[in-house]
């Protein structure tokens, strides 16, 4: 097996095991506070982070490094599992999953910003339409969703790709899943701190899909998915594995049908089916 074909199968590994982190915190967020889900999680992942990193030896970033890890830190280990798991207070994880659709934009904007790319009018074109396509299908949808969680969705896309350019930037030097482990480690004592901090009076009766759903978001969501996610990057190229996120609604809504048994209707289809075809629009020709 080539090295590309490798970075392919790696890259849809890690798609498919992200396209699992909202429905499981949807259900974890049913039995567990948001805040203390969103820092027990980072801090197990940091602990194992730390253990793979001791057990490999890998060499410690330097001080250029920090400040980009602050930042991968901030967007993926707090910002997007935070403000996913209060959005999901409010709305099911299928209609949060349509948002997940801009998250491939979100990450091609801030590759502008923060490395310096400049793309042909054709991508801004088809990220504005993207946008407005989203806006519209969360107004259109009235009373039957949240606003609220509308909007923290969208903050969490925003970061969530701030974190992801960020770290695909640094992996280029620091190496893949030494980023999101370097990431978690730095952010191990605050949360450590905070999981003390918030924990919960008693465990009693919560349900095994709790246990399992925090499971998941731990090891799979904040670990293992950026693992094979930041090993396909490298082996393939950061812009064409890349291309593998936008299928991550496609899993995500099936997820939410057949294991949480969410209403997926046809509008959330057809306005993920959309933005798809505007991000992958924007890849192609505005590059």
């Amino acid at each position: 097996m080539d090295r590309s074909t490798s970075g392919w199968i790696n890259g849809l590994i890690g798609v498919i095991i992200f396209s699992g982190s909202l429905p499981a915190t949807r259900v974890a967020v049913q039995a567990f506070d948001p805040v203390f889900l969103t820092v027990v999680r980072a801090a197990i992942a940091g602990i194992l982070g730390l253990g793979l990193l001791l057990i490999f030896r890998e060499r410690r970033p330097g001080r250029q490094d920090l400040l980009s890890l602050v930042i991968v830190a901030l967007g993926v280990v707090l910002g997007f599992p935070l403000l996913t798991a209060l959005a999901l207070q409010h709305i099911t994880s299928a209609h949060s999953i349509v948002f997940i659709g801009l998250l491939p934009l979100s990450t091609a904007i801030f590759g502008v910003v923060r490395g310096g790319e400049r793309p042909k009018p054709a991508f801004w074109i088809f990220s504005i339409l993207g946008s407005l396509l989203v806006a519209g299908f969360a107004m259109s949808q009235g009373l039957a969703a949240s606003p609220l969680g509308d909007t923290l969705m969208l903050a969490a896309i925003v970061v969530c790709g701030l974190g992801y350019a960020e770290g695909a930037k640094l992996s280029r030097t620091l190496g893949g899943w030494q980023v999101i482990s370097w990431a978690l480690v730095l952010s191990l004592p605050v949360m450590g701190l905070l999981t003390v901090l918030y924990w919960p009076p008693t465990l009693s009766g919560i349900a095994a899909p709790a246990w399992l759903s925090l499971a998941y978001v731990s090891l799979f969501s904040m670990l293992i998915g950026f693992v094979f996610w930041y090993r396909g990057l490298a082996q393939g190229g950061i812009a064409a594995v890349g291309q593998l996120q936008l299928l991550q609604p496609f899993f995500g809504l099936a997820l939410a049908w057949g294991l949480l048994h969410e209403p997926v209707t046809p509008a959330m289809l057809l306005v993920t089916i959309a933005v798809i075809v505007c991000v992958a629009g924007a890849r192609k020709f505005g590059k």
